[in-house]
C-alpha cells in the first residue's frame, strides 16, 4: 500500500483539497497521511483544524509553526520554524509521495524540509502567477522543488516546462476546488443565513481581500479605499477574512471597524467549502483579490471585481472586471457588475480552468507513477533538442 502524505495549512487549501482526500481515502491501494499545520492550528483563525476532523479524517502529524505576528520579520521566522517542525515530522514517518498545493510560505517550508529526506514531492497549481503577492515566487521555488507537477492548464503546464522540467513529469489536471461542485449540496438563502446565525438579503456582495505581499506598505491605504468604495455602493456586504499574510491583521481591524458602523455590513470568519460555494451562487458580485474570484467564480457566472495587482498574471474568464486600488475604480467595477448589459453577457461563460475530474487524474498520477532513482534524480529539461522521457 502507498502511504500519500498531503500538506494542508489553511482552510483556501483544505477545501480545495477535499474531493482528492476523499478519493485517497477510499482508494484500497492508498494509505492518506495527513499532516495538518499553518493556520489551521491557530485559535485567531478560527482554529480549522476542528473542521477537517468534523469531516472525518485522521490527523497524522500537527505541526506547528505560525508566530503570532504578520511583520516580514514574523513570516520569515515562521518559515524556518516551519522548516524545523516538518523536519521533525518526517523525521518520525517519510510518506512514499507528499502532494503540496500552491504558493503559500507555510507549504514552502513543508517542501523545503522534505528535500534532505528524498521524499517525492507531487506539487498541485503550479505553474501560475499572482505577481502582487510574494506567493509568485514561493511556487515558482516549489515547482523547482518537486518531482511531479498536477497543473489546472494547458498554459501553465508550458509555463512548468519552460522552467526546466521534464514534460513526462507535467500533468494537466484542471482546478481541483471545482470536483467539489460534483459532491457539495449548496445551500438555499434561509438554510444558508440559519447555519451561520447572520441575515442574508435577496442583493449582497460577498467581499474576500487580501494583504497585497509584495506591496504590505500600502496595505492600510488600500483597505480604506476598498471599504470607501463599499460604503459607497450602498449594498450588504457578506466579508470572508483574510490569511496570515504580511499586514493581514491591518485588514482584519479595519474590517471589523466597518462591520461595527454599518448594519447592513457582517463577516464570517470561515465559511468552508459549502457554505462558500453556496455564498458564491447566492451573491449578487464577488469583490477583493481572492483566488477563488479567478478561478471557481467563473462556474457560477459569478460577475467578480478583482482589486489590484495580487492576482495578476492568473487566467481569468470574462467575468472577471479588474480594477485599481482607487475607490472610485473599484465602484465603477461594482457597478458594471450590477449592470443588466455586464451580467447578460456571462450567459454561456465557460470556466477557463476545466471541468470537474481533477481528483480522478491526480490520484491515477499518485497512484502509479514510478518510485525510484528516475523520480527523485532531476535533469533539467532544455527543450525538444534534449528529447521527451516516458515512464
Amino acid at each position: 500500500m502507498r502511504t500519500i502524505g498531503v500538506v494542508t495549512v489553511a482552510r483556501s487549501d483544505y477545501g480545495i483539497y477535499l474531493p482528492l482526500l476523499r478519493r485517497i481515502q477510499q482508494d484500497p491501494d492508498l494509505k492518506l497521511h495527513l499532516i495538518v499545520s499553518g493556520m489551521h492550528l491557530s485559535p485567531e483563525f478560527g482554529l480549522t483544524v476542528k473542521t477537517i476532523e468534523d469531516d472525518g479524517f485522521e490527523i497524522n502529524e500537527r505541526v506547528e509553526m505560525l508566530l503570532s505576528s504578520d511583520t516580514p520579520e514574523g513570516i520569515a521566522k515562521s518559515m524556518g520554524l516551519g522548516t524545523i517542525s516538518f523536519a521533525q515530522a518526517y523525521a518520525r514517518f517519510r510518506p512514499d509521495i507528499l502532494v503540496v498545493l500552491g504558493d503559500r510560505f507555510e507549504m514552502h517550508a513543508a517542501v523545503v524540509a522534505a528535500v534532505p529526506f528524498k521524499i517525492p514531492v507531487a506539487h498541485i497549481h503550479g505553474g501560475e502567477l499572482t505577481q502582487g503577492a510574494i506567493d509568485d515566487a514561493l511556487r515558482h521555488s516549489m515547482t523547482k522543488l518537486s518531482h511531479l507537477h498536477l497543473v489546472s492548464t494547458d498554459v501553465y503546464a508550458k509555463r512548468v516546462i519552460q522552467l526546466g522540467e521534464e514534460p513526462w513529469r507535467v500533468v494537466t489536471c484542471g482546478a481541483l476546488s471545482l470536483d467539489n461542485l460534483l459532491t457539495a449540496r449548496l445551500l438555499g438563502r434561509e438554510e444558508f443565513a440559519d447555519r451561520l446565525g447572520i441575515t442574508l438579503p435577496e442583493k449582497f456582495l460577498l467581499v474576500t481581500y487580501h494583504p497585497v505581499t509584495l506591496e504590505y506598505e500600502q496595505t492600510e491605504k488600500q483597505v480604506r479605499e476598498l471599504l470607501a468604495a463599499l460604503d459607497a455602493v450602498s449594498l450588504p456586504v457578506l466579508f470572508t477574512m483574510p490569511n496570515a499574510d504580511t499586514g493581514g491583521r491591518v485588514i482584519i481591524r479595519r474590517i471589523e471597524e466597518f462591520v461595527s458602523t454599518h448594519r447592513s455590513v457582517q463577516k464570517v470568519d470561515n465559511l468552508g467549502t459549502q457554505s462558500y460555494f453556496s455564498a458564491m451562487k447566492l451573491a449578487a458580485a464577488m469583490v477583493g483579490n481572492s483566488s477563488s474570484g479567478i478561478i471557481e467564480a467563473a462556474s457560477f457566472s459569478l460577475p467578480v471585481v478583482n482589486v489590484g495587482n495580487r492576482q495578476q498574471g492568473r487566467m481569468r474568464g470574462r467575468n472577471v472586471i479588474d480594477v485599481g486600488y482607487t475607490h472610485t475604480e473599484i465602484l465603477a467595477g461594482v457597478r458594471r457588475a450590477m449592470s443588466a448589459a455586464f451580467l447578460g453577457s456571462l450567459a454561456d461563460l465557460t470556466n477557463p480552468y476545466g471541468d470537474v475530474d481533477a481528483a480522478e487524474k491526480i490520484t491515477d498520477r499518485l497512484k502509479n507513477v514510478k518510485l525510484g532513482d528516475k523520480l527523485l534524480v532531476k535533469r533539467f529539461y532544455e527543450g525538444e533538442s534534449q528529447g521527451q522521457h516516458t515512464d
